[in-house]
Order: structure tokens, then C-alpha cells, then sequence
């Protein structure tokens, strides 16, 4: 291994599509958005189809043209799109459109073939506040698709909206709103058979939210989207383990002082190992003082600030040498240290931590 690593263990990936689509009974549309939550789109998408997924979806149409020149060829939805998108390279591409305004759907359509119509999954606003067809807009929208798919140049597969995830309650009357916006959907024709609502967090939680497809993220890369429950605990595998190697030893006296600012200075004669990641890999700033490794089987919070490049545990007497390996986070069941911990330390989630991952740390791909 070299300086640090991220090692992404893709059969975790499948085993978890694998169990969440036997749990929730339904159509698993995998995301993989955010170079897969920081795991990388391609092989997180192979790993999830290979568990079971009938879908991918992604943030932009960047994403899916990726995907599609990396070989992925199965249905690909991406729903959030610059403005003034013409749709019509990701039309040739067979790139599923989520649509939130008229002028999209009006720009889907104009990227139509006599011979292919632009497949397309019409977003509706249920009260997350973000993009969607508010619903005063959705009856004229509907009217419009309907029109555009009887011509041939449209096809309508999917209508669904996102959750916030605030409480049960806010989520089932979000649910609510979206059966009432596919009720209008249908008087205006349309036969979508896609509908989906849920996220990680609902499709666990919420039956009632399941419809046709769940798009699940962060649990397929096995990670809780709750705040009390463990990836165990739902029966998923951490896919991700970020690991450096000890690149200095020092046996420092006491008093002395640790990194920028001095906020850690030594209790007494101690071990420092220097670990060759900082916030330039991903590793939270914010985190200083707060997160810990694995070097040897033991545990050692970061002693003092974060660097760009590197930080510094003290080990106090433990054999530590050149060349150990450390780990940050990775599975929990395996002893490592839960990428929740590095969470809680800087003040944010799971879903953060993996991916702010920067680009300089190597993926290494193993199926364990």
C-alpha cells in the first residue's frame, strides 16, 4: 500500500442491494450519483445491478453519459439539470430524464427521434422545497405530457418526488401529496410504472412510501441513514475502508506541542505517528481532536489540527512503527472504526464522510 487508500469492497455493495430489495419487496433503483458516494459510479453500479437493481439513477446528465460510455447499459435516470438543457446527447443515449418544470418537459421533447421519444420521470413537489412541478403547475403539466406521449414523443415511465425525512409524520403526509399528484396524473392518461418516493431512510421505515421502486444510496453502500441505528443493526456491510500507513515515528517529551496552533500539547513522554491524510483526501478538518484511527489493533484519537496533507495520533507507548497500516473507518463487525464516529466528531453525517473523499486517494477494488 502507499501513502493512503480507499478500499472499496464491491461484493459488500451487491450483498447489500441483494438484502434491501428482499426487505422491501420492491424495485431497487441504485444511486450512484457523487461518483457513488464517493465509492465510484461505475463499480458501484455494476455491484448494485449485479444485486438486483433494475435502475440507476444519478444527480445530472454529466453523470449518466459516464455511465453509458463506461458500458453501464441498463435504465439510467438523472434529475437535476442546468439551465437551459437541451437533453438531446443524453436523449441519443437512452438517458432517462427527470422533469420538474414545463421548460423541461417542453426541451425532453424537442430531443425526441421519429424512432425514440425521450423517456422521462416527471417530478413532482410534495414539500421538501426543493426542484419539482409545484402543485398548482402539475395539471397543465400532466395535460402536456399526455399530449406529447400520445404523438410519440414522450414516454412517461416514472412520477416521483423526494422525502425529508423530518419525522413519520411529514413523510406520510409528503405521501399523501404525492397520491394525490399521481391521481391527477392519471386523469390526465398518464400510466407511469415507476412511481417512486423513497429514499434509504423511508424504504426501511415507512412501508407505506414503496410504491413501485425505492432508490436506495447510502444503505447500499452500507451505511445507516439513521441516527440510532448501525449498519448491523440493518443487516448491511460498510463498503468503504480509508486506510494510510504510518509515514514518521517521533518520542516526543512532555509539553510538546502538536501541528498548527498548538491545541494539543503532550501530557507526558509519548510516541507521535504521523498518518499522510488530511482535509485535501476528505478528512474533516472539524474533526480534529475528535476522530480516531486503528494502528495495530489499538485506538488513537488525532492529537491537534487536521492538516491539508496529514495528521497526528498520539500513541503514547505503543509499538508503532514506519509502514504500519492505519485505519480510519471501515466495518465495524471487522473492529475498525465506524465512519460515524469521524461524523459525529465533525459535526455531520456518514453520507459526507464518504463522499468528500477526495480524488487523490486511490480506490482499490477488492469482493470479500
Amino acid at each position: 500500500m502507499g501513502l493512503r487508500e480507499a478500499v472499496i469492497d464491491v461484493a459488500a455493495i451487491t450483498a447489500n442491494v441483494r438484502h434491501l430489495r428482499r426487505l422491501t419487496d420492491t424495485e431497487v433503483i441504485a444511486v450512484v450519483k457523487a461518483d457513488g458516494y464517493g465509492h465510484g459510479a461505475v463499480r458501484s453500479a455494476r455491484a448494485a445491478l449485479a444485486g438486483g437493481a433494475s435502475r440507476v439513477a444519478v444527480s445530472d446528465v454529466a453523470e449518466a453519459l459516464a455511465l453509458r460510455r463506461a458500458g453501464i447499459v441498463a435504465p439510467l435516470l438523472a434529475w437535476l439539470h442546468a439551465p437551459g438543457e437541451t437533453f438531446v446527447e443524453a436523449a441519443a443515449a437512452g438517458v432517462e430524464i427527470g422533469i420538474s418544470s414545463f421548460d423541461q418537459l417542453a426541451a425532453a421533447a424537442a430531443a425526441s427521434r421519429p424512432d425514440r421519444p425521450t423517456v422521462v420521470h416527471l417530478k413532482v413537489e410534495t414539500g421538501l422545497g426543493r426542484n419539482g412541478i409545484p402543485p398548482e403547475d402539475q395539471r397543465i403539466v400532466f395535460a402536456e405530457a399526455a399530449r406529447l406521449e400520445r404523438i410519440g414523443r414522450l414516454q412517461v415511465v416514472g412520477i416521483f418526488s423526494h422525502l425529508s425525512n423530518t419525522s413519520d409524520a411529514d413523510d406520510l403526509a409528503a405521501t399523501a401529496r404525492f397520491e394525490q399528484a399521481l391521481a391527477a396524473a392519471a386523469l390526465a392518461g398518464l400510466q407511469p410504472s415507476v412511481r417512486h418516493l423513497a429514499a434509504s431512510h423511508a424504504a426501511i421505515a415507512l412501508p407505506a412510501t414503496r410504491f413501485d421502486s425505492v432508490r436506495i444510496g447510502i444503505a447500499m453502500y452500507g451505511l445507516s441513514p439513521f441516527d440510532h441505528r448501525t449498519s448491523a443493526d440493518l443487516g448491511l456491510r460498510p463498503a468503504m475502508t480509508l486506510r494510510g500507513s504510518v509515514a514518521a515515528v517521533r518520542r516526543v517529551p512532555a509539553g510538546q506541542g502538536v501541528s498548527y496552533g498548538y491545541q494539543y500539547r503532550t501530557a507526558t513522554e509519548t510516541t507521535l505517528a504521523l498518518v499522510p491524510l488530511g482535509y485535501a483526501d476528505g478528512v474533516p478538518r472539524n474533526a480534529s481532536g475528535g476522530g480516531v484511527v486503528r494502528i495495530g489493533g489499538a485506538e488513537f484519537p488525532v492529537a491537534g489540527r487536521i492538516a491539508m496533507d496529514q495528521f497526528v495520533v498520539d500513541v503514547g507507548d505503543h509499538p508503532v512503527a514506519v509502514g504500519d497500516d492505519v485505519v480510519l473507518f471501515g466495518d465495524p463487525t471487522l473492529g475498525e472504526p465506524a465512519v460515524e464516529r469521524w461524523a459525529a466528531s465533525a459535526g455531520t453525517i456518514n453520507y459526507e464522510i464518504v463522499t468528500r473523499v477526495g480524488p487523490r486517494v486511490p480506490r482499490r477494488e477488492v469482493s470479500r
